[in-house]
């Protein structure tokens, strides 16, 4: 298995798991957030970046990350926004490897921290999220 940042030549198989990713969370976007996502995650200039993991079978999973100042921080903080690996790669040590490079990232960009969400019924996740990560403790409150 490689991890390694998204590229063009992806699109097909990215939207192939952007669609397993929205339909893990019940979601449906309008077509045009996808493409604006495409777009951004592709988009140099953009604060965002995006890496991949793949095998001989072709992709198994993404990261997407996002990059912002803090008000508690003076380096740029990294927001772990999506995070996907297949139900048939699961298990094999791709979504620990993907945090980890996106860890990696972070650290060549001078982050200050990495962070991420998840649901609280998603327990598979949350097994790894323990073991890579640590609990802030705090709830996100929406409008």
């Amino acid at each position: 298995m490689k991890i390694r940042d998204l590229a063009q030549d992806d699109r097909p198989h990215w939207e192939h798991l952007w669609v397993g990713y929205l339909g893990f969370y019940e979601a449906e976007l309008d077509p045009v957030i996808t493409e604006v996502t495409w777009t951004r995650l592709n988009d140099p200039n953009e604060p965002m970046f995006a890496l991949v993991a793949e095998d001989e079978r072709g992709l198994l999973g993404f990261a997407h990350c996002i990059l912002h100042r803090g008000t508690w921080a003076l380096s740029a903080l990294c927001y772990l926004e999506d995070l996907y690996v297949t139900r048939t790669a699961r298990q094999h040590g791709v979504g620990r490897a993907l945090i980890e490079a996106v860890y990696a990232r972070a650290d060549e960009l001078k982050c200050d921290r990495v962070y991420w969400l998840t649901h609280e019924t998603n327990k598979d996740a949350q097994a790894l999220y323990d073991k890579v990560g640590k609990r802030s403790g705090f709830i996100q409150y929406r409008r």
